[in-house]
């Protein structure tokens, strides 16, 4: 295996003077580094971590990584730029290293037409606003991207944040719309299930009943609206278990008894079953 890191830096959004952390790092983890083994093409999975548009999360980067490789996939982790950057500084990172996927797909391996993004809570919102948005041309047009070179192939959704509306977590709006929280629309267009459409890639959702940070309708919002557009969807509703569990073992617990339930760690399998048909 081959680690490589390095930074992408986002364009400056209009009006913020330098005054946004607009630089993210990426941690690639590539199987099959030795020449001969390189002609074996695999898809790869980008992973955004959460943390409320505040900090991102170590629990559900590397440990998550670590998974995905087991399953045979390379994998990407991005330490995305959080508070107070603001939308769409992260969703730009998260589109610029996509688009690098894509172009150094032969260097390393990936097959262009299976890249998922793999996001949890803040970064499930991340991960979806990439695969709502990624013909928009306020996201590719700046980077000067073509729109299909940042299209997600697949997302998997891990107690995402979705809603602005009445179930939102709101801290996790403010940290991303800054002084613009309050504004009706911007809030609704970054409230994620009013913007799915038939573009929207095919979807692995799940969460838990009661999860009191982010509520479950914020999945259940999502999964409607994926619905009513025909995009295939696999959604997994625990009956146990809070937010932020990661792979809810022992080993992303960081101590706390609470983040473990024997029951949710089966979605990690799940998703890989889901990943064979891509």
């Amino acid at each position: 295996m081959k680690y490589l890191t390095w930074e992408i830096k986002a364009p400056e959004r209009p009006g913020t003077q330098n005054a946004e952390k607009e630089t993210a790092s990426v941690t690639a983890y590539l199987l099959d580094w030795s020449v001969e083994e390189r002609k074996k093409v695999r898809p790869a999975v980008v992973v955004c971590p959460g943390g409320g548009y505040r900090l991102v999360s170590p629990r559900e980067g590397e440990p998550v990584a670590m998974q995905y490789l087991s399953m045979g996939y390379h994998v990407f982790v991005l330490r995305y730029s959080v508070a107070p950057a603001r939308f769409p500084t992260a969703l730009w990172q998260l589109a610029l290293l996509m688009s690098q996927i894509r172009e150094h797909s032969e260097e390393w391996a990936v097959d262009p037409e299976k890249i998922v993004v793999s996001g949890f809570s803040a970064g499930g919102h991340l991960a979806c606003s990439l695969g709502v948005f990624w013909n928009r041309e306020f996201v590719y047009g700046p980077l000067g991207c073509d729109a299909k070179a940042i299209r997600p192939d697949g997302m998997i959704l891990c107690y995402p944040v979705i809603t602005s509306g009445p179930y939102c977590h709101a801290s996790s709006f403010e940290k991303l719309l800054g002084d613009e929280a309050g504004d009706e629309e911007k809030r609704s267009l970054v409230s994620l299930e009013n913007q799915v459409g038939p573009h929207t890639p095919r979807t692995f959702l799940w969460h838990t009943a009661p999860d009191n940070t982010v509520p479950v309708e914020n999945s259940l919002f999502l999964a409607q609206a994926l619905s009513k557009h025909k995009v295939g969807l696999e959604l997994h509703i625990y009956p146990s278990g809070g937010h932020g569990l990661s792979l809810a073992t022992e080993d992303t617990s960081a101590g706390e008894e609470r983040r473990i339930d024997p029951r949710c760690q089966s979605w990690i399998e799940l998703a890989g079953e889901w990943l064979e048909d891509l």
